[in-house]
């Protein structure tokens, strides 16, 4: 059983919908509580509001997501505002040597998917022309490790050293610093340290670029620093949570210095939601999703969640998924003020990589998981297993196939294994990897959440748990001046 779009994502539920799995009757019993879910995105979508959500300062914040994929005058997303990405685009092709972006949660999360989709791993090897004239790419921010800071500053020294001597100038490197109050102490503090380290090197040229809060009337510490200095200035919108930030400037900043199709990447994310406004969840994929998973979790005791794509560069699709997942519906209390610790515990995984290291415990462990595969169908390249020892029957018989048909089937066979023992799973299933199927992905990812909160009566869009150790933090980090 399958619901296929027509742009070709499908979410494949047969081994998660059935006997001995959620039924349709338990979707069918869960009837009026899924209408009325359909109609607050609904509402959500028309108006921004959501039921019940206060910001953390506790007044009422309107959810702007749903908006991210329609570029339109005065939406977060404008022709104005992508004409302003392209201009950052412009700025650094053929002239800045490196971007080091700066953020953590949503602000690296996303933009390390954005990335790897695009870019690869040896993105920072390959030849300007390569590149297409186009900088490398670090990430710095995303954790206060003074091991992998200095080791970030030695790198761009040793790349100036070269670039003084092969290219006779400064090596020109962007910051790219994105938080929006400005004082999330991950970022800033690395941002603060590579910035003082890269002004006192004679063979660098150091640019900022910030990303933060656009409200001037009262400007965060890093506004107002980006005011006072000139630096080129992008958005973290009001009413879109760092989770949800991929489609905003947050996001496409990186996605304007990497080369990624911007404009692909929203009408993915546009043909996705236009897909999910029906309240009838075997038609719409985000609100079948989170009915099945929901049920899952309630009723069959599948609280955790495996998110395991099937292919190297996903894997940081799964690592923002866990944000996404944790942040949104982790939970201790409902909308009343109900104790209900609602949420599903997510995993990380990919496959093949996992299957040699997770499958054990998804197999055989406790029945307390869903595991959710994500596939590519057709792959830009491909190779053909050589039969380059015939001599060696184990190796010649693997010989002969794509390393695409390969993975396929031992994805097949891991959904098939952990179907035979009453394991949960289902599949997201693209066409191929780029960025309007990965728009599709992420879009329907988020709106999934959004439908779940609904049906848990959770606020999917506060996090009150993240401002716990925030308060105890700032106090315990003056203690250490004293």
């Amino acid at each position: 059983m399958s619901l296929q779009l027509k742009t070709g994502f499908t979410f494949d539920y047969d081994n998660l919908v059935g006997e001995n799995k959620v039924t349709k009757a338990d979707v069918a019993e869960l009837g009026e509580k899924i209408a009325k879910a359909a109609e607050a995105i609904k509402v959500m979508r028309e108006t921004g509001v959501i039921r019940g959500h206060l910001s953390k300062d506790g007044t009422p914040e309107k959810v702007l997501f749903s908006q991210l994929p329609y570029v339109e005058a005065g939406h977060l997303n404008s022709p104005e505002s992508l004409a302003h990405l392209q201009e950052l685009t412009d700025s650094v092709r053929n002239r800045v040597d490196a971007v080091v972006s700066l953020g953590i949660g949503g602000s690296y999360l996303g933009d390390k998917v954005i990335f790897d989709v695009q870019c690869g791993e040896f993105w920072n090897s390959m030849s300007a022309e390569e590149r297409n004239g186009l900088p490398q790419i670090y990430f710095s921010g995303q954790n206060i490790d003074p091991r992998r800071t200095g080791d970030i500053i030695r790198q761009l020294g040793r790349s100036a050293k070269i670039c003084k001597s092969h290219k006779k100038r400064k090596m020109v490197v962007s910051l790219l610093v994105i938080s929006k109050s400005g004082g999330t102490l991950d970022t800033m503090s690395n941002f603060m340290v590579i910035y003082e380290a890269l002004q006192k090197n004679p063979d660098i040229d150091v640019e900022i670029v910030a990303v933060t809060d656009p409200n001037e009337a009262k400007p965060t510490l890093l506004k107002k620093l980006a005011m006072e200095n000139n630096w080129p200035q992008y958005s973290v919108p009001d009413g879109v949570g760092g989770r949800f930030s991929i489609f905003c400037d947050v996001g496409l900043v990186l996605a304007a210095v990497c080369g990624f199709d911007i404009k692909a990447f929203l009408d993915g994310a546009k043909a996705m939601d236009q897909a999910c406004q029906g309240s009838d969840p075997w038609e719409n994929p985000a609100l079948l999703n989170a009915v099945l998973k929901y049920i899952a979790a309630e009723k069959y005791g599948r609280d955790m969640e495996v998110m395991m794509p099937y292919g190297d560069y996903l894997k940081s699709v799964s690592e923002w998924y866990i944000q996404l997942l944790a942040e949104s519906l982790g939970k201790s209390v409902d909308r009343d003020g109900k104790e209900v610790f609602y949420g599903r515990t997510p995993i990380v995984a990919v496959g093949t990589t996992d299957m040699h290291a997770q499958t054990q415990q998804h197999q055989e462990g406790k029945l307390n998981k869903i595991v959710q595969f994500i596939r590519v169908e057709n792959w830009d390249e491909d190779y053909t297993i050589p039969n380059i020892f015939p001599e060696v029957q184990k190796l010649a018989d693997i010989s002969g196939v794509t390393m695409s048909q390969a993975l396929e089937v031992a994805r097949q066979s891991n959904a098939q294994a952990l179907a035979s023992n009453n394991r949960f799973n289902a599949l997201f299933s693209l066409p191929k990897l780029d960025a309007f199927n990965l728009g599709q992905l992420l879009y329907m990812l988020a709106l999934s959440i959004a439908y779940e909160g609904e049906l848990a009566d959770v606020d999917a869009f506060n996090q009150p748990g993240v401002e716990a150790y925030k308060r105890i933090m700032g106090p315990s980090l003056q203690a250490l001046k004293k």
